[in-house]
C-alpha cells in the first residue's frame, strides 16, 4: 500500500499471505450522481518538480472551485507519491524516463531500452484517456508529449470530438532560436494548428510574449490566450517537520530553495560558504531546502558543514513549499516558474540566481521580472560567497513585489476556472446537442444544484473580460 504522505511502501509482515478474493464488479452509479466534468492532465516529468507542481496547483484549484469535477494526472515523476492530493484528484504514474546531461533520454528504473519504455508510456496514456473519457485534455509544455508519446492520444480524442484539447505553456520555454529548431524537429507547429483547440500561456506579455518571440503563425496566435500567472497560497493546516520548527517559529528567516535540487548544488554551496564567512553580518538565519533530487553524497557533505553553523538549518523536501515561503522574510532561489509564482503571490523579497543551461528560460524570466521591479537577480557566473553575502545584506531594502502593480498578473487560475465553467455549461462545439439537455436538467435541478448552475452561468462576464484583454494584446501586435 502506498503512503502518499511520505512516498513509502507499506509491506505485509513475513509469513502472512494476501487473502485471495474473487474480483467484484461494482454497479455503475446512476448518471445523476456521477461527476459531470472530467479533466485529464498530462505531465511528462523527466526532470525536477516544476511540471508536477504546476499541474497539481491547477488540479487543486479546479476541484476547489467545481464541486462535481474530477481531475486525473498522468505523470512520470518518480516522487509523485510524496505529494498529497485533494479529494477528486488522483494520478496515474507512467514508467519513468530521465534526461541525461548529453540531452539523451533513458529509462529511469526499468532495464529496457528507451523505445520500449516509450511504447509502455504511450499505451498507458492512451488507454487511460479511453477509459476516463475526459471532457478536457490539458497537456503541460510538450505539445506532442515526451518524444511524441501523446500524439496517438491527441488524435484519438480529436476523432471522438467530445473533448477539448488544450496545451498549457509556461510563460517562457527557451531562447527563441533554440526553441524554433526544437519545434521544427518535432513537428510542433502543425500539431498546434490541427490538434489543439486552445493554447494557454500561464503568464503575461508584459513579462514575456512567446507569440511574438516564437513567431506563432496567425492561426496559432489566434487560439493562444494569456491567462496570467498561476497564484499560490499557503495552507494553514500544513504540518512542518520538527527539525525546522525552531527556525520557522523563532522569527524572521531566509528561505533558500534550489527547486528540485538536481542542479542546485552551486547555490547551496555558495549559501553555506556565505554563512561560514559572513554569518553574523547577514540579516537573517537561513533555512535551506535541498530538494529531493540533490545527490545524496553532496547533501551529506553539506550537512557536515551546516552542523557547525548555528544560523543555518536544512531540510531535504517539503511538498507544500508555499507554506515555508509564506513564513519567510525573503527567498533566495533559482528562477523556475513555480517559485516565481510563489514569490509574487506571497509578496516576498527575493534574490534569483537563475539557471542558464540547458535552457535560457530562467534567465529570461529573471531579467524581465527584475526590469519590472519584482525581484533582484545575481547571474550565476558572478555567484560567489562574497557577491551572495553582499546581495543578502541589501535584500531587506528591496521593495515588495506588491508595490509594483501589474493588472492581471495573477489571474491564471481565475481564467482557467471561469473558462471551464463556461465550457461545462455550453458543451463541446462539436457536441452541442447535449447543451439543451443540460440546461433543461438545470431548470429542474434541486435548489442547491440550481444555485451551482447559476453561479457557473455568471462566469461568462469574467471570461469575456479576460478574453478582451487578449484581444487587445493581439490588436497591439498588428499596429505598426
Amino acid at each position: 500500500m502506498l503512503d502518499r504522505k511520505n512516498g513509502a511502501m507499506a509491506t505485509r509482515p513475513s509469513g502472512m499471505e494476501s487473502p485471495r478474493k474473487q474480483p467484484r464488479v461494482l454497479p455503475r452509479a446512476p448518471s445523476t450522481q456521477a461527476p459531470r466534468y472530467r479533466v485529464l492532465i498530462y505531465s511528462h516529468d523527466s526532470f525536477g518538480l516544476g511540471h508536477i507542481r504546476r499541474c497539481r496547483a491547477i488540479a487543486h484549484a479546479l476541484v476547489e472551485h467545481h464541486k462535481k469535477l474530477n481531475v486525473l494526472i498522468l505523470s512520470g515523476s518518480p516522487i509523485i507519491g510524496r505529494f498529497s492530493f485533494r479529494a477528486r484528484v488522483d494520478f496515474v504514474r507512467v514508467p519513468g524516463i530521465i534526461k541525461l546531461r548529453n540531452g539523451e533520454y533513458t529509462s529511469l528504473n526499468l532495464d529496457v531500452n528507451i523505445e520500449h519504455t516509450l511504447a509502455l508510456r504511450a499505451s498507458i496514456i492512451e488507454h487511460t484517456a479511453r477509459v476516463f473519457e475526459p471532457h478536457l485534455f490539458l497537456v503541460d509544455k510538450e505539445p506532442l508529449g515526451l518524444l511524441g508519446e501523446a500524439r496517438s492520444t491527441l488524435r484519438m480524442l480529436r476523432r471522438r470530438g467530445n473533448c477539448r484539447l488544450v496545451l498549457g505553456l509556461r510563460d517562457i520555454m527557451d531562447d527563441p532560436r533554440l526553441l524554433a529548431e526544437e519545434w521544427r524537429r518535432k513537428g510542433v507547429m502543425p500539431a498546434l494548428k490541427r490538434l489543439y483547440d486552445q493554447i494557454w500561456v500561464y503568464g503575461l506579455p508584459q513579462i514575456y510574449d512567446p507569440v511574438s518571440a516564437y513567431r506563432f503563425p496567425p492561426d496559432v496566435a489566434a487560439k493562444t490566450v494569456f491567462t496570467g500567472y498561476l497564484p499560490r497560497e499557503a495552507r494553514p493546516d500544513v504540518h512542518l517537520p520538527q527539525e525546522v520548527l525552531a527556525t520557522v517559529q523563532g522569527g524572521s528567516f531566509l528561505l533558500v530553495t534550489p527547486g528540485g535540487g538536481g542542479d542546485g548544488a552551486d547555490l547551496v554551496d555558495a549559501t553555506i560558504s556565505a554563512y561560514e564567512r559572513f554569518g553574523d553580518r547577514l540579516p537573517w538565519p537561513a533555512l535551506v531546502v535541498y530538494g529531493p533530487f540533490l545527490p545524496a553524497r553532496e547533501r551529506a557533505a553539506f550537512d557536515r558543514r551546516v552542523a557547525g553553523l548555528p544560523r543555518v538549518t536544512t531540510l531535504t523536501f517539503h511538498e507544500d513549499l508555499e507554506t515555508l515561503i509564506e513564513k519567510a522574510a525573503a527567498v533566495v532561489c533559482l528562477g523556475g516558474y513555480n517559485t516565481f509564482c510563489e514569490i509574487v503571490s506571497l509578496n516576498k523579497r527575493s534574490l534569483i540566481v537563475p539557471r542558464v543551461t540547458p535552457r535560457a528560460e530562467q534567465l529570461l524570466r529573471a531579467n524581465a521580472a527584475r526590469r519590472l521591479g519584482l525581484v533582484q537577480t545575481l547571474h550565476p557566473d558572478r555567484l560567489t560567497p562574497e557577491t551572495l553575502a553582499e546581495a543578502l545584506i541589501r535584500l531587506p531594502d528591496q521593495p515588495l513585489p506588491a508595490s509594483h502593480r501589474i493588472p492581471g498578473l495573477l489571474d491564471g487560475l481565475r481564467y482557467i476556472n471561469a473558462t471551464i465553467s463556461q465550457w461545462w455549461m455550453n458543451g463541446h462545439p462539436r457536441d452541442r446537442a447535449e447543451a439543451p439537455m443540460a440546461a433543461s436538467q438545470g431548470a429542474r435541478a434541486r435548489p442547491r444544484e440550481a444555485a451551482g448552475l447559476a453561479a457557473r452561468g455568471q462566469t461568462g462576464a469574467a471570461v469575456r473580460g479576460l478574453e478582451a484583454r487578449n484581444v487587445a494584446i493581439r490588436g497591439s501586435r498588428r499596429r505598426p
